[in-house]
């Protein structure tokens, strides 16, 4: 299902144009969204999708979720992490996989522009760690707006996914990931030149290499370890205290699904966990049916998004 899912084209003919709208997330970075929206803004609430590693608001998943939510009546968000989508020219650094600065500066951005006051947070693989990670960062004190969040596939305990993506059956995926992650440092260079050392860049093999040698000093991590305990949503996943989903597959190639059988994670409350036997990363494939491709979960994060953001409900 992963490898079926990243590879076959998928059509979305109910999906409008969005629009495109920059925000300065820090004084010399800017991050890119792209936004559908109802007629009337403000009556509507909004889904603010994340995408995963080296991923955009162009990925599939992304889209699917942007076509459901406004048949459903939904404003809907698609977020670009800092440098994806074409945005390597809107900012000097890079992006981690904890930097959830970012969404919460455009969600406040936009609830008060746009006078929107029902939010939830969607994200898959590290868009879905991050939508975790903004929840358990919140804690107790969640804003109003944010109604709930939901996590497909989501990276939230990263040193046992990072682990997992170096198993010798995972080879192609961490080629994938690290392939696209070297063009990304050169589109980097051509826009700002000189700011990264590049000539480790050629030698490395995997995401941790990757994350020793890029990721973690940039953000001022103690090394790779550091990084990865410190962006996980696992550490904060106790803390949340808005209704949350995940949902994740037994069949993950690099997502262990253990992690969702924590005591961190069943001892929360606000917390529902879906592991279905198959499903891949990010997959989640059915038999298509009337009004749906078979994407199911994208389905179940715009239900999720019904179900949290209905009238009344606080």
């Amino acid at each position: 299902m992963t490898v079926y899912a990243w590879a076959w084209p998928r059509q979305f003919p109910g999906l409008p144009r969005p629009e495109d709208r920059l925000f300065q997330v820090t004084p010399e970075t800017q991050v890119l969204a792209h936004c559908f929206w109802q007629s009337d803004r403000s009556a509507h609430p909004l889904i603010v999708a994340l995408h995963g590693l080296e991923g955009s608001s162009t990925a599939h998943y992304m889209r699917g979720v942007a076509q459901n939510g406004v048949r459903a009546g939904f404003n809907v968000l698609l977020l670009n992490q800092r440098n994806c989508g074409g945005t390597e020219n809107l900012g000097p650094g890079l992006y981690h996989s904890g930097l959830t600065d970012d969404a919460d500066f455009v969600i406040r951005s936009v609830t008060a522009s746009e006078k929107i006051d029902r939010v939830v947070v969607a994200g898959y693989s590290l868009g879905g760690n991050l939508a975790l990670k903004l929840a358990g960062d919140y804690g107790d004190n969640p804003p109003p707006w944010l109604r709930g969040v939901c996590a497909v596939s989501p990276v939230m305990d990263l040193p046992s996914c990072v682990t997992a993506l170096e198993r010798r059956g995972n080879f192609i995926y961490q080629w994938n990931f690290v392939r696209a992650l070297r063009s990304r440092m050169q589109r980097k260079d051509a826009c700002h030149p000189g700011r990264f050392d590049l000539s480790p860049l050629a030698s490395i093999r995997t995401i941790r290499q990757f994350d020793e040698r890029y990721t973690a000093p940039s953000f001022g991590f103690g090394g790779a370890t550091d990084y990865y305990y410190r962006a996980s949503s696992m550490r904060v996943v106790d803390r949340i205290r808005v209704p949350a989903l995940i949902l994740s597959a037994e069949d993950d190639p690099f997502v262990p699904s253990a992690s969702f059988r924590d005591p961190a994670v069943t001892g929360n409350p606000h917390l529902q966990v879906v592991i279905t036997p198959h499903g891949g990363h990010c997959a989640f494939l059915s038999e298509p049916s009337a009004g749906s491709d078979g994407y199911w979960a994208e389905d179940r994060i715009v239900e999720f998004a019904l179900a949290t953001t209905e009238p009344g409900r606080s």
